[in-house]
């Protein structure tokens, strides 16, 4: 395997990245073009076809953003392959190469990997990755926010509803420069400039808003008196579910998080039965946040390395 003969993920490769996804429906929110394409810098992403499968992979991750789990600096950082047999794919990239990891393995392909009579020999260590587990939930409870359990969903939902005269928009490329003012505005309260996750985050968010139109995401933005309050965007993850990359409100206005949430499915995505709200990275207050709207369930996804 010739990893030198890999590429960078331009957005000339999104109908490949699409192919992909569309022959082999991806369950996690990793895998869509546009969340590929807007993190690919933070990652350092290249990516390669190899016997049928796609592989993405950073070389320096670990050496600059990230922590191994083996410990090990110089490994480097796999994404789970797609294609029709992503176990074999993992074993024989462990027998090829010494120094690796995959990140955000779906349960299921470390069931299968574990009843691989290779899984032993090769010392394979599978470690949860509580932090990365997205948040799938149905999306008629979303929008209606029914029963005792989403009292307090509904109460800040109403708040927001009943206190300000909005406006609430469907994104178009005419709006993309007051969703950057708001983001910027967002990130100047959050103090961004001190914080090197929201810096990236921000970095990444302008990347695909520069692209709105080639990447094809969908989005929403609700705006009080000129003033924008919140905005949302994302798009489809299977036949089944959609994928929220992106949610951000103003803090001056009480239920914004809530009513920017509900709208934008109740005004798009109509068919969708699942939205997933991708993972807490191990923060208490989103944590909260995504608990308190009662996932149907919880995808897990696990990190793979090698023992020493």
């Amino acid at each position: 395997m010739d990893l030198d003969s890999a590429n960078e993920i331009n957005l000339t490769d999104q109908a490949l990245f699409n192919s992909y996804f569309q022959k082999f429906p991806p369950v996690t929110s990793e895998f869509t073009f546009t969340n590929l394409y807007m993190w690919r810098n933070f990652y350092g992403l290249n990516f390669i076809e190899w016997k049928e499968h796609l592989l993405l992979f950073s070389r320096d991750i670990f050496k600059k953003k990230k922590e191994p789990a083996s410990g090990n600096t110089n490994s480097l950082y796999f994404f789970p392959p797609v294609g029709p047999n992503p176990t074999e794919i993992i074993i024989s990239l462990f027998k090829e190469l010494k120094d690796l990891e995959f990140h955000r393995v779906p349960e299921a392909t470390t069931i299968t990997l574990q009843n691989n009579t290779d899984y032993q020999s090769l010392n394979l260590e599978i470690l949860e990755d509580r932090d990365n587990w997205d948040y799938v939930y149905e999306t008629e409870n979303l929008r209606t926010l029914p029963g005792n359990k989403y009292r307090q969903n509904r109460r800040w939902l109403n708040k927001f509803l009943e206190t300000y005269d909005y406006e609430f928009k469907i994104l178009t490329e005419n709006e993309i420069s007051r969703v950057k003012k708001l983001q910027l505005e967002w990130c100047i309260l959050r103090e961004c400039e001190d914080d090197e996750s929201l810096k990236e985050e921000e970095l990444a968010i302008y990347d695909a808003l520069d692209h709105y139109s080639t990447l094809g995401f969908h989005g929403a933005l609700l705006c009080v008196n000129e003033k924008c309050a919140a905005y949302t965007f994302g798009e489809m993850l299977n036949t089944e579910t959609m994928v929220i990359h992106v949610e951000k409100a103003h803090m001056d206005y009480e239920g914004a998080y809530q009513a920017i949430n509900n709208l934008f499915l109740k005004n798009d995505f109509k068919n969708v039965l699942y939205v997933n709200r991708e993972q807490d990275l191990g923060v208490l207050g989103l944590r909260r946040a995504k608990e308190s709207y009662k996932p149907l369930r919880m995808e897990k996804k696990f990190i793979i390395y090698r023992k020493t």
